[in-house]
């Protein structure tokens, strides 16, 4: 089902808050989007419908608010949906990558069963901001020998330059559907 009304404004369903998680941080809070049954839909079939036909056979989605974007557009697709986990949270064998961090680094897991060659993967996310979590999942999905067809992502902090991280790590599309300036 697709929802009719394409003229929510999703940007003003985004509550900013100041000085979180520390001084100077304006923290994009999106669960107001999230609550909101229209707009929360809008944004799933906006991601879905941009991919749609593309032969997509799995949607990878991060931990944890990327869970929340992934899941419904993996539906959405018909396709399956592979989380991809901090470490220690799946039960069998594990793929893994370490990413960096603005204070250090940390890893994301996905089981090595879950995406296999052959496989056409879309990666989903609720925020693209320096690049290093999707950077993560694309060698992950590289390294099971399946296809990366598209990255989408609720909101890109276009400030931090992710499209330029990304573009040394993989050339297929990066689609956004709000952009932080």
């Amino acid at each position: 089902m697709t929802v009719a009304n394409n003229d929510i404004d999703l940007e003003a369903l985004i509550t900013d808050i100041p000085d979180y998680p520390k001084p100077g941080v304006i923290f994009k809070d999106i669960t107001t989007l999230l609550r909101d049954p229209r707009g929360f839909a809008l944004a799933i079939d906006r991601i879905a419908d941009h991919f749609m036909g593309m032969g997509i056979t799995k949607v990878v989605g991060a931990e944890a608010r990327g869970f929340l974007v992934a899941a419904p557009v993996a539906y959405r697709l018909g396709a399956g949906f592979v989380p991809a986990r901090k470490p220690g949270k799946l039960p069998r064998e594990t793929r893994s990558e370490e990413y960096e961090l603005e204070y250090g680094f940390d890893r994301l897991e996905i089981h090595a069963d879950s995406i296999a060659p052959g496989d056409k993967i879309l990666l989903v996310d609720d925020l693209i901001a320096t690049g290093g979590t999707a950077v993560a999942q694309v060698k992950m999905i590289e390294n099971s020998g399946a296809e990366l067809v598209g990255m989408g992502f609720l909101m890109e902090l276009k400030f931090l330059n992710p499209r330029e991280l990304m573009a040394k790590h993989t050339d297929v599309e990066l689609f956004s559907l709000i952009q932080v300036d």
